[in-house]
């Protein structure tokens, strides 16, 4: 099969050209005759939300005149799905569900999100015009590592991918030898995990004596876990492709609520689909394009669980200046980290992904870390965990603890005790990466 070219500057490529390339009017337009048939699913289907869009001044979804109407109505958080479990925020009957996915509820009850075969239609879509954007194209093989089941990653990205028209390998998580037989027998063209898995696969291959830049990758598809540009840097070099961002969440709809494009300046969000915004953490209030603040979300056509104004409590900036690639939707700046993830170390908020910025790709340190945090008295404290290379003896070990922690200091603010630890010590992960352990509250030996 010969393989097709990626898009260039002199020509742009779309999947849903239309769609894609719609002028802000006309987007706004769409979005707001979508914005109330929202409301007035959730109105006339979901019990709990109509005392609540009452107590904000709606006296029916009529109410929502234009898209700034959107400010009165109230957020939705996590926590309102896990007080409603399993099924009490769905807008259409259990058995109308074509399909159920949950979280791990590792702290608490599952967060549970349901679809109809509408939703699931319009799922594969965006997904496989965010892998179109990315870089992948029909007739390509691409290779799914994403956990399949519960989680949305792994039945999102391959149902986006066969809507695509390209050839799925449904590998999963995990099985990481098994894995790189498969990329280097199959050669795929597209590869889709998260990427502190993308470079466990890659440091497998090396012990292997397996070089994956010359097995024919050439887009990687990487999210579920916030990334640093240094870390994309480092899965470039190591696995020789294009890494690009893909976004999404379970309550909105999984993966492929934005992507990059082959420009990597920002995520596309399909505004087709949702209305974004960003807020103050702190105040709720709306910020303007470009300043930090918190993500929040509104699906325009889920049918199943639609979602007013969810606050994703991820950290980013929006843009609507119209990308170099010609597609006019909004687009989300990197998401540099969690509200609920953010640290406050002696007075100075840090996110565990302005750690990782410093760290990777510093001579002699391995792409892996672990943030442990600590009380000292009543002050919190970070240790770091770093990895030395392979090829860096254990006395030189103090030398690197000293740069990373001198240029830790200098670049993000804070004090921290670094310890280098031997190749493969820190735990590596099959999903999404446990990057912060938290030691404040454990209990003393």
């Amino acid at each position: 099969m010969a393989e097709i070219a990626a898009p260039t500057q002199t020509k742009r490529e779309f999947l849903h050209p239309e769609m894609e390339t719609l002028p802000r009017e006309k987007i706004e337009e769409l979005q707001l005759q979508r914005l109330r048939e929202t409301v007035r699913n959730a109105w006339e289907n979901v019990p709990w939300h109509q005392p609540r869009l009452k107590a904000a001044g709606l006296s029916s979804p009529e109410d929502i005149d234009s898209l700034d109407a959107l400010q009165k109505l109230p957020f939705t958080v996590k926590t309102d799905l896990r007080d409603n479990y399993p099924f009490g925020l769905f807008a259409r009957p259990r058995t109308e569900l074509a399909r159920i996915h949950a979280s791990s509820g590792t702290t608490g009850k599952a967060t549970v999100v349901g679809y109809t075969m509408q939703d699931l239609s319009n799922w594969a879509d965006l997904v496989a015009r965010s892998l179109f954007a990315a870089g992948a194209r029909p007739g390509d093989i691409v290779h799914n590592a994403y956990g399949y089941g519960l989680f949305t990653g792994g039945l999102g990205a391959h149902d986006g991918a066969t809507r695509l028209g390209a050839t799925v390998v449904p590998v999963s998580g995990g099985g990481t030898e098994r894995q790189i037989t498969l990329i280097s027998d199959f050669r795929p063209r597209v590869i889709c995990s998260t990427p502190s898995y993308a470079l466990a696969m890659a440091e497998v291959a090396e012990q292997q004596g397996v070089d994956l830049r010359k097995c024919g990758l050439a887009v990687g598809v990487f999210g579920a876990e916030p990334w640093s540009e240094a870390m994309r840097q480092e899965i470039e070099a190591h696995l020789g492709l294009k890494a690009r961002d893909i976004y999404g969440l379970s309550e909105i709809m999984g993966p492929g609520v934005a992507c990059e494009c082959e420009h990597g300046q920002g995520l596309h969000g399909w505004e087709d689909h949702f209305l974004f915004e960003t807020i103050d953490p702190d105040t709720g209030k709306r910020l303007p394009d470009g300043e930090p603040g918190e993500l929040v979300i509104t699906t325009l056509t889920k049918q199943a669980l639609p979602m007013i104004r969810y606050r994703t409590r991820d950290i980013t900036r929006l843009t609507r200046e119209i990308c170099a690639c010609g597609r006019t939707h909004v687009r989300i700046l990197r998401v540099t980290g969690r509200n609920d993830d953010m640290l406050i170390v002696r007075g100075v908020n840090v996110y565990p992904s302005q750690l990782e910025a410093v760290l990777i790709g510093r001579p002699g340190i391995a792409p892996h870390y672990q943030v442990v945090l600590m009380k000292d008295g009543a002050l919190d404290t970070v240790r770091m965990e770093i990895e030395a290379l392979p090829d860096i003896p254990p006395e030189q070990y103090p030398l690197l603890a000293a740069d990373a922690a001198h240029h830790i200091k200098a670049i993000v603010g804070i004090s921290a005790h670094v310890d280098v630890l031997a190749p493969g010590a820190i735990p590596r992960s099959q999903g999404k990466a446990v990057r912060v352990r938290d030691l404040r509250n454990a209990p003393k030996s």
